[in-house]
């Protein structure tokens, strides 16, 4: 009989703490400490945790702090934001509990929620404000309270009882905008895991998807996942094969696992689609000249993109690359020649393909002419060219550098 009293007088004193700090949220001014200090031994009490008023009037709480802050903005006062917003993403937790316990059967069996319509009208109400907490947290850099706002503007967006009030096409715009924002914001939070998850989520949603392909082909990168990143990369050009990202980077991934046919035979179609892009013609040439070493069709390329985009000194120096390299090898070659006319034949051809190589490397000099790389070229071709004067200058320029 004492225990039994005892749990009675427990629960009777923390069903009057929750009264108590219902009241006190209702006050003129309320001192929303106190009221959340009361009520917080109910919440966690066995005789009053699983009652839905005690997580409702929890919740109130926390939304009449929200609540006050916001009508000063509404007044065109300055509201105090982030006790605005904590207010605000604390609530919802509490109300979501609420809605569950107010959807149970009574001790006849009957479900008679008191809670649930007022729950429904104010996450309503509030929706857009966690819209609106994440841009204030975004635009302040604080990347995972922008992008924990925009998780509950979603999850409320997703709950039955909220969906089916709303328009669907408002749903639909907002919502898809938003997933996207939360995966960008999700980048800048240093987990690729996290950004990854929230990507996968927003790619299968037409706003923005191309974007939300190149972000989440970027964190698969950092995690040097590559079966991912080629997944992404292909479907991403099967969505969007006229942006020429998703082309490239999977032109250079199948370079780099030495699946050269594949690169070809995309560039080949991206060529047809787009045949005055000098990108693509440059990457045809790479896949030629690193992939297949066929260096002839590598020069074909590289000379259409020359021709496309003549004052750009990568497809100058691609050219003068091949003619170079070429001639590196010759030289290598005749070195192993005991026949002296032989060796000869090999060194003059060595130095045709050095003379080939000259105007190319000369005209990116001129346009970077602090580039260590061309200077270099230079200085080789020079040297084998006997072409003193000009080796000369050029090498004292990179010593004085």
């Amino acid at each position: 009989m004492i225990g039994l009293c005892m749990a009675v007088t427990t629960a009777f004193a923390q069903k009057k703490a929750v009264s108590e700090a219902e009241r006190i949220s209702k006050d003129p001014k309320p001192d929303f400490n106190e009221a959340r200090t009361l009520v917080k031994g109910a919440l966690e009490n066995p005789e009053t945790m699983n009652d839905a008023k005690t997580w409702y009037i929890a919740a109130q709480i926390e939304d009449a702090q929200f609540t006050v802050e916001n009508t000063k903005q509404i007044l065109g006062q300055q509201p105090n934001e982030p006790v605005m917003y904590d207010a605000l993403q604390n609530s919802l937790p509490y109300f979501l509990k609420a809605y569950e316990l107010d959807q149970l059967p009574n001790e006849k069996g009957k479900v008679k929620p008191k809670y649930t319509k007022n729950i429904k009208n104010t996450l309503n109400a509030n929706h857009v404000y966690y819209m609106n907490g994440g841009i204030f947290y975004f635009e302040k850099g604080e990347y995972k309270k922008a992008c924990d706002f925009w998780e509950q503007y979603l999850q409320i967006a997703d709950l039955p009882f909220i969906t089916e009030e709303k328009a669907t096409t408002e749903r639909d715009s907002t919502y898809m905008s938003i997933q996207f924002y939360l995966s960008v914001a999700a980048t800048q939070v240093n987990d690729s895991e996290y950004a990854i998850k929230n990507l996968e989520r927003a790619k299968t949603t037409p706003y923005r998807q191309s974007d939300v392909y190149q972000y989440l082909y970027g964190e698969y990168q950092i995690l040097k996942d590559t079966a991912s990143m080629q997944r992404t990369l292909e479907e991403g050009y099967m969505l969007f094969p006229d942006t020429n990202v998703f082309v490239l980077n999977l032109i250079n991934l199948y370079i780099y696992q030495n699946e050269n046919e594949k690169a070809v035979d995309l560039l080949t179609k991206a060529i047809d689609k787009d045949p005055n892009n000098a990108d693509l013609y440059q990457a045809m040439g790479s896949v030629y000249e690193s992939g297949l070493k066929n260096y002839d069709k590598a020069e074909i390329y590289y000379k259409r993109a020359a021709e496309l985009d003549n004052e750009n000194t990568i497809m100058l120096s691609n050219i003068g690359r091949i003619y170079y390299n070429q001639a590196v090898n010759k030289l290598g070659e005749a070195s192993l020649i005991s026949d002296a006319v032989k060796y000869n034949e090999e060194r003059g051809l060595a130095k045709d393909l050095f003379r080939k190589a000259l105007p190319y490397f000369q005209k990116a000099h001129e346009k970077e002419p602090e580039s260590i790389e061309y200077m270099t070229a230079l200085r080789g071709i020079y040297y084998n060219l006997d072409m003193g004067k000009e080796f000369d200058e050029i090498d004292a320029k990179m010593n004085n550098e």
